[in-house]
């Protein structure tokens, strides 16, 4: 039996928790295109089948979760403080 590593990675503010799976993120841009704040941005970094991931610049990010509702891959958890 093989595991799967889950590791996330997270940004918070004073409003919450953002957190990105990049084992589950294909790299879509659908948060990208939903965000009402425009916080979320390719990154460096590369997502499970090598395209680009996403991060959001918390020092913008409202919390708002929309992110997360339209991630089709589950891939982006917000955590309200």
């Amino acid at each position: 039996m093989t595991t799967t590593n889950w590791k996330s990675a997270k940004g918070d503010n004073d409003k919450g928790v953002w957190a990105i799976f990049p084992r589950l993120c294909k790299g879509c841009g659908l948060c990208i295109q939903k965000c009402p704040k425009k916080c979320i941005t390719w990154s460096e970094e590369l997502g499970v089948y090598g395209t680009p991931r996403v991060h959001a610049d918390m020092g913008e990010c409202i919390v708002c979760g929309i992110c997360q509702m339209v991630c089709p891959d589950c891939a982006i958890r917000v955590e309200k403080k």
